[in-house]
């Protein structure tokens, strides 16, 4: 079994902000000494691991990832719904606007000390007004913790045990976590737990920010909305700027087929199944960002896979020097090419590869992902 399975993607996007900067502007980068657009790696693993693809690859071995645990569990205790359900239907109606006088001390202590075991929980301020604004705030862990499916499991069976006895849980009762049976998007993007580090679980995949292969401006579009029922005045009833970007861009992403494995209990199925999603994903999922506005929905238009087991390497290099000219993804396809083959001609072939490229109707990307799951 090869070790590494990489993999070469570019995607081109029509009119879109799939990512936006903390001034809601489409992310960019400077490479080449020219403006590219990006894509963070962030938002490429958050549209992968909560889409439909992966959903129907994986299954229920998926996990979630959130700073309001404690919540959920405090609404599980009132209501007396189970977890699972309540994280299924994303409902926290219950809670919310709720006002101190209504909040149940029982129930919240033991929802706290069941989500202070995943990370350490918020603080409620100090001034009465402030607490009035949400008096659950103190049952929300600081920083987001990934949670598998086993580890839900066992947090259900707890609340269980609380809600017969009415008391708070302690000691041995509190061990919820879990490095076996790992939910597959903690495998493949790994977690970090700061309070309970030896439950860390190492990344098995690595995601470059896409970047655009050509240079590229961020533009303005100026957009004014009609108030429908306004008669009286031909003005827009409402008028604004939003900020895109059009381009290529290539995406490289590196997996440890070992730790991925390992990450997975050393099941073989699941891993394969895993890989699989990761790379159909990859190369059929777009980021949310701005949908509404753009549909800039994209597939590939091209997919190199390669695997084997010597030291990996991007090939970003290939656009050091923006690409230009009319048929921009035929030269993308032909720097990466050419770059690949130079690069074996000085290191040697390192590795068994495939490929299908989407504008010439040539491969498949069922064929890909079988190759990556071999």
């Amino acid at each position: 079994m090869s070790k590494y399975i990489q993999l070469h993607i570019l995607t081109s996007y029509p009119a879109s902000n799939l990512n936006r900067d903390d001034l809601g502007r489409p992310k960019t980068v400077i490479m080449g000494n020219t403006q590219r657009l990006r894509v963070s790696s962030q938002s490429l693993k958050r549209a992968w691991r909560t889409s439909d693809v992966f959903q129907q690859a994986i299954g229920k071995e998926i996990g979630v990832r959130t700073k309001e645990m404690g919540k959920y569990v405090y609404i599980s205790l009132e209501s007396g719904r189970k977890l699972t359900d309540l994280i299924e239907d994303r409902d926290v109606t219950s809670i919310s606007g709720i006002a101190s006088k209504d909040v149940d001390n029982k129930s919240k202590e033991i929802a706290k000390a069941i989500a202070g075991v995943f990370g350490k929980t918020k603080s409620l301020p100090t001034k009465k007004e402030e607490i009035e604004k949400d008096p659950l705030l103190d049952l929300e862990i600081e920083q987001l913790a990934h949670f598998s499916p086993s580890e839900i499991k066992g947090i259900e069976r707890l609340i269980e045990e609380c809600r017969t006895n009415g008391a708070v849980p302690e000691g041995g009762q509190l061990e919820l976590l879990r490095r076996e049976n790992q939910a597959a998007d903690i495998a493949l993007f790994g977690r970090m737990l700061a309070a309970s580090r030896r439950y860390n679980i190492e990344a098995a995949v690595q995601v470059a920010h896409a970047m655009t292969v050509h240079k590229t401006e961020v533009e303005d579009d100026f957009f004014t909305a009609v108030d429908d029922l306004n008669v009286e005045d031909s003005g827009a009833g409402h008028m604004g700027i939003a900020e895109f970007g059009a381009g290529l861009f290539y995406l490289y992403v590196c997996v440890d087929r070992e730790l991925l494995k390992e990450n997975l209990g050393d099941d073989q199925d699941l891993t394969s199944r895993t890989l699989q999603a990761l790379c159909r994903a990859a190369c059929t999922i777009s980021p949310g960002g701005k949908q509404n506005s753009f549909a800039s929905r994209a597939y590939a238009s091209y997919c190199l896979a390669e695997k084997g087991d010597a030291q990996p390497r991007t090939l970003s290099v290939a656009f050091l020097k923006p690409v230009s000219g009319d048929d921009l993804l035929e030269k993308a396809v032909t720097c990466i090419e050419k770059t690949k083959s130079k690069m074996e001609n000085v290191y040697g072939v390192i590795s068994e590869s495939k490929s299908f490229n989407a504008a010439q109707g040539t491969g498949k990307l069922d064929e890909i992902c079988g190759f990556v799951a071999e």
